[in-house]
């Protein structure tokens, strides 16, 4: 090796041949205005959390003492709310059940000239024949 050439670390060798990767300013933009944001919402996220725990463990005194009361109320609640989604849901899945149908009738009723037309001369040849067997039975 010559006085010119001497070793060069790797990164050396590529400096100035590869682009600088970065973010894009845009990048930076909606770092810079949701890490605030989701910052925020992760505190309010907290507070809440701290606050039904607190509240929850202040009333679990009266919960306990109308419980007699609550737990009838949450079951009939309860099943009225799953009465009212299964009526909706049976209704729903009735409408599409007769749209449906309704969709094959049309259809059918489209289909049905052409069906006519092609077994029009069929009958009109079962008809013949069986004139014809009838006639014959009636000689012998």
């Amino acid at each position: 090796m010559g006085d010119g050439e001497r070793e060069r670390h790797p990164t050396e060798a590529t400096k100035g041949h590869l682009p600088e990767k970065g973010p894009s300013t845009s990048q930076a933009l909606a770092v810079a205005t949701l890490l605030p944001l989701g910052g925020g919402l992760l505190a309010l996220a907290g507070l809440t959390l701290v606050g039904s725990l607190v509240g929850l463990a202040a009333l679990t005194p009266l919960f306990l003492l109308l419980s007699p009361v609550l737990v009838p109320a949450a079951l009939l609640v309860a099943l009225a709310v799953t009465g009212f989604l299964a009526s909706g849901a049976l209704g729903l899945t009735g409408l599409s059940t007769m749209g449906y149908l309704l969709n094959q009738a049309r259809g059918m009723l489209k289909r049905t000239p052409e069906q006519t037309e092609d077994t029009k001369p069929r009958v009109g040849e079962v008809g013949r024949r069986a004139k014809e067997a009838a006639h014959a039975g009636q000689r012998t």
